[in-house]
């Protein structure tokens, strides 16, 4: 696995760590995802510090996804830290979050998230949100089709 192919989740409900990984596999994103506890993992998994040292078993992600309100560090934590780290300033940070409080997507916005998202209710709407996910940040942009073009140069 390499940076390109790995989606880092900071979830603490397995519930919906298990609900986003089958959502992933029904859309068919052809990333790894790896799942975090909390704030304070997920920093550490950024940082490749103690169990996450071995980057070629814990590639550095092409996304980070965020809970807001975790144990140890929130996503807040995380996202205010990732926003002091340089490495990863084309890092995109997604919030999916059951706060609909306006001050919480208002403050994730300044810390750098590039999106804001209530949990959904339904599965159905979570796979939708996934495609979504896949369409915008995880899935490479394809070459332009040049051949009707050439076709027409002298």
């Amino acid at each position: 696995m390499t940076e390109h192919d790995t989606v880092l989740l900071a979830e603490d409900d397995e519930n919906d760590v298990l609900l986003f990984q089958t959502a992933f596999k029904k859309v068919g994103v052809p990333k790894l995802l790896v799942c975090v506890p909390d704030g304070e993992d997920a920093i550490e998994y950024l940082k490749g510090a103690g169990i996450y040292s071995n980057r070629m078993e814990y590639p550095l992600p092409c996304l980070l996804i965020t809970d807001l309100k975790m144990v140890k560090r929130t996503g807040f934590d995380l996202l205010e830290w990732v926003q002091t780290q340089t490495q990863f300033n084309g890092l995109p940070a997604i919030v999916l979050s059951s706060s609909l409080e306006e001050s919480d997507k208002r403050r994730a916005s300044e810390l750098g998230a590039q999106a804001y998202w209530v949990k959904p209710a339904h599965f159905e709407d979570l796979v939708e949100l996934v495609c979504l996910l896949k369409e915008k940040w995880l899935t490479p942009p394809q070459p332009a089709d040049l051949s009707s073009i050439q076709n027409r140069l002298p």
